[in-house]
């Protein structure tokens, strides 16, 4: 189910004004035609725009409309995957690449940021992956092993270590990551936009894409105001994938990922909790994240209803856990609660496709892509120019459908439940 409006969000309340970026009316040509306006096809098209090529994007809605704008604002490092695994998987050549970009990806990130002076609460106070019990916590320090034999900035942190970074006793164990950090999603959505314009690029929010097919040499894409007559196409729409190329829509699986944030804490609660305010996601059978913004709110994510929700009593089990940390939360005013979808592939790993001659596909990030697909956009656009300087840093892999895919609402309904049942009694 897809929502016809954005939800009542935080960041939207927040985000100040959203740019200027009307329908697409009428014929038009460009060399690279994106469709999707998060982060990927905003960062894609800032650096195509940047180099001198003539891009436009085309968005359903507006600009960060999507899970771009409604994420926990995380900037992660790293995948699913440990080091190790990845080099298994994929060799001793193109392992080490995804390994040095993904881990790389928040450094970029926050550079980029920088670069460009968007204004959007930017911290790079680091990540910690932690563990409330002894699987999770094995698991975590095999990760900091291999990261640490690798050289990266890492630290393994014990239960009186963590007591003191997250205010809660009930971590055993953790990993920071100092590259990590956070920032105000919709904030940075709405900045890579105006900076791709102001590059150059050609924006079009309001603008559903209905087809897309070859004529004469050229892929055009139609939208019920205007075309687009382009060289090169990008297909960058993640959790919102449709049917707009064949197969593409049931590669992956949308999946409903939650927020719920506090009004801003008292100013003792707000310093015991998170004091050096690093990100924090908890390794399980579920994950669960949480963050402190700039306001002193309290962020708590994980995944939720398969539907949109409105206000944070739709999600009640990520109160819950908040005050199961943090008891000094009770009576505290939660005033927000949203949701929207990420796109989960089988092999739990972002997916790039070039299934015709001209069309690039990037998707399927994994509630990983703040950082992923900002670093995404830059090489996706390499390519697009024929920039060989470097090798691509990820796999280029065939579109491959998903069996069984129209059972996928009751898998993952199932699939939840059984994980928080899980979690609930230390399973």
């Amino acid at each position: 189910m897809l929502e016809s409006s954005p939800p009542r969000s935080l960041y939207r309340e927040t985000a100040g004004g959203a740019g200027n970026y009307p329908a697409l009316a009428g014929p038009q040509q460009a060399r690279v035609a994106i469709v999707g306006g998060g982060f990927t096809g905003l960062s894609t098209a800032l650096h195509l725009a940047e180099a001198g090529e003539d891009v436009c994007v085309i968005e359903t809605h507006q600009p960060g409309w999507g899970a771009s704008g409604r994420n926990g604002g995380q900037v992660n490092p790293g995948l699913k995957y440990d080091p190790d695994t990845i080099e298994a998987m994929f060799g001793p050549e193109l392992g080490p690449r995804m390994i040095e970009f993904s881990y790389g990806a928040p450094d970029f990130t926050f550079g980029l940021i920088r670069r460009l002076s968007i204004d959007c609460e930017a911290r790079q106070n680091g990540t910690i992956r932690a563990a409330i019990r002894p699987k999770p916590a094995a698991s975590v320090r095999a990760t900091a092993t291999q990261c640490e034999r690798r050289g990266m900035p890492v630290e393994m942190l014990d239960a009186k270590a963590m007591a003191a970074r997250i205010g809660t006793d009930r971590s055993i164990s953790g990993m920071f990551d100092a590259r990590g950090g956070d920032l105000h999603p919709l904030k940075y959505a709405l900045g890579l936009a105006a900076a791709a314009q102001k590059a150059g690029a050609r924006i079009f929010g309001g603008s559903e894409v209905l087809s897309l097919s070859r004529q004469a040499g050229r892929w055009v894409i139609e939208t019920a105001g205007g075309s687009v007559s382009a060289e090169k196409v990008v297909i960058a729409t993640n959790g919102y994938t449709g049917n707009l190329w064949p197969g593409l829509e049931q590669s992956l699986v949308p999946v409903f990922s939650a927020i719920a944030a506090t009004e801003p804490l008292a100013p003792a609660v707000a310093a015991a909790i998170l004091p050096e305010r690093p990100v924090v996601y908890e390794t399980g059978n579920i994950t669960v994240y949480y963050r402190i913004d700039a306001q002193n709110r309290l962020l708590m994510g994980g995944r939720g209803s398969m539907s949109p929700i409105g206000d944070a009593s739709a999600i009640r089990y990520l109160t819950d856990h908040a005050l199961r940390l943090w008891p000094a939360l009770a009576g505290t005013g939660w005033t927000h609660g949203w949701n929207g979808r990420v796109a989960i592939t089988k092999d739990h790993l972002p997916h790039v496709h070039e299934p015709k001659d001209g069309v690039l596909i990037c998707l399927g990030y994994n509630g990983r892509g703040v950082a992923m697909a900002s670093a995404m956009g830059a090489a996706l656009a390499r390519r697009l120019r024929g920039d060989e300087t470097s090798p691509f840093p990820m796999p280029i892999s065939p579109l491959k459908p998903i069996r069984f895919h129209r059972f996928w609402p009751l898998g993952v309904k199932a699939a939840i439940l059984s994980g928080r049942v899980k979690d609930r009694f230390g399973l």
